[in-house]
């Protein structure tokens, strides 16, 4: 009964436009949306090239790629939280416990994510595809525009799983941005605060958020891929 009460008293506080609940939504969605802003294109072009191009240390650089996923967000947000302390080398910027460090932290999350999707999608695009652009007289930056047009719904899946991967992670947001309210409180960080608190009602409603835009973001990729058979049909 403890359950049923707390799960009505999440959807009461959702539909009821609960202040304190909406700008925790609000903070989560505007740090994460940044984040993933500056991380793509960055990303994109770095999964291209490595999957792309052949030199010297490729594999080396495949295999870091790789690692990188299995990184823990605690630990990337020690060493952000060692780098923009007082005593770091980026102590200047003044970022710790600010809305810039979670962003930050977020960049560093989501990067290794859409390095690896990207460089997936494009090793296992057809290699034709950017010999013939180059054989019509594009030029390399317009060659890799087309590859990446041909390959485009593994790039939007990269930014989805970063996406995810970036709004749900609560150990870089905790040491980076210390969880102040209205600040820099985020979803998952008010998840685990309230819960340590024994009040549940918010817990549940901001996973009830968390779960919603998953839904809602990989129906829209859904939507866009439409359906494969009809289009191996349209070939």
């Amino acid at each position: 009964m403890h359950l049923i009460d707390a799960i009505r008293d999440a959807f009461a506080l959702l539909f009821s436009g609960d202040a304190e609940l909406w700008q925790v939504i609000w903070i989560s969605l505007k740090t994460t949306l940044l984040a993933l802003f500056l991380a793509t294109p960055l990303a994109v072009i770095a999964g291209y090239a490595i999957a792309a191009h052949t030199f010297r240390g490729r594999r080396v650089a495949i295999w870091l790629v790789q690692a990188s996923l299995s990184l823990p967000t605690v630990l990337i947000g020690l060493l952000l939280y060692l780098m923009l302390s007082r005593q770091g080398p980026l102590g200047n910027l003044h970022w710790l416990f600010s809305q810039s460090g979670i962003v930050a932290g977020q960049v560093l999350i989501a990067l290794p994510v859409l390095v690896a999707f990207t460089l997936a999608a494009t090793q296992a695009a057809d290699p034709r595809i950017a010999e013939t652009a180059v054989t019509l007289g594009a030029s390399r930056w317009r060659a890799m525009c087309t590859v990446l047009h041909e390959v485009r719904f593994g790039v939007m899946a990269a930014i989805i799983s970063g996406f995810g991967r970036v709004i749900s992670e609560v150990g870089c947001a905790i040491m980076v941005g210390g969880n102040i309210a209205g600040e820099t409180r985020t979803m998952t960080t008010a998840i685990a605060l309230q819960t340590s608190k024994g009040e549940f009602a918010q817990g549940i409603a901001l996973g009830i958020v968390l779960v919603a835009l998953a839904l809602l973001i990989n129906a829209g990729l859904v939507l866009l891929q439409g359906d494969p058979r009809t289009a191996r049909g349209a070939s």
